[in-house]
């Protein structure tokens, strides 16, 4: 996961776009090492792209929120700003990553995520999630019409929303065990000198990303 330290990943910010894409190109050569680098437009969505090898550079995807790769390799990134990144590894090497803001988790984009990762052979009961660095439960308050479309309950008036324990829930519901699920103790919000959040005004972006090692 990237920090503020790092500098924002988003060429909406004031920054020069040369400046972010060298960030970005810092990602893929540095840290994650990758020959094989993968991210995405993202519309909030549950589309998840599979990533089979066979190819080299940095692909650019449309419309999506979600990354799987089921071979060793290749680097996975979504941006995120107070949504939540949500990275998963199985055994085998397979590895995803998604991007779940409120929109997506209503619509399912994790159980789409854990949906492709079966495609591929991978036992569900072997899949360890992190939900990483996003917006708290106590910062983050949505409409009573959200909350509804999230929960399924009704309210009255805004309402606070853990979107990382409903992403947790159903994840358990999907069938990932318990002691496969971890969660960032890092609210962007509350530790907005280390990270971005869109809540607190920032245009800044950060990225959660993953990849298996080949």
């Amino acid at each position: 996961m990237t920090t503020r330290a790092f500098g924002t990943l988003s060429t909406a910010s004031d920054e020069p776009v040369s400046v972010v894409m060298g960030r970005w190109q810092q990602l893929r050569e540095t840290l994650l090492r990758a020959r094989r680098f993968a991210t995405a437009y993202q519309v909030h969505g549950t589309t998840v792209l599979t990533h089979h090898p066979g190819w080299s550079g940095w692909l650019r995807g449309d419309a999506a929120d979600g990354h799987l790769s089921p071979a060793r390799g290749t680097g996975l990134a979504v941006t995120v700003a107070d949504c939540v990144p949500v990275l998963m590894a199985h055994p085998s090497g397979a590895v995803a990553a998604v991007h779940a803001g409120w929109r997506g988790t209503a619509a399912g984009i994790l159980g789409a995520a854990l949906s492709a990762m079966g495609d591929v052979g991978c036992d569900i009961h072997d899949v360890h999630i992190h939900l990483g660095p996003a917006i708290c439960g106590r910062c983050y308050e949505v409409s009573p019409d959200v909350y509804g479309q999230l929960t399924g309950l009704a309210v009255d008036r805004p309402t606070p929303v853990d979107l990382r324990a409903l992403l947790a829930d159903q994840a358990l519901a999907a069938g990932v065990p318990a002691r496969g699920i971890t969660t960032s103790a890092h609210c962007t919000r509350c530790d907005n000198d280390r990270f971005f959040s869109h809540r607190a005004g920032d245009p800044g972006r950060q990225v959660g990303a993953i990849i298996a090692d080949a």
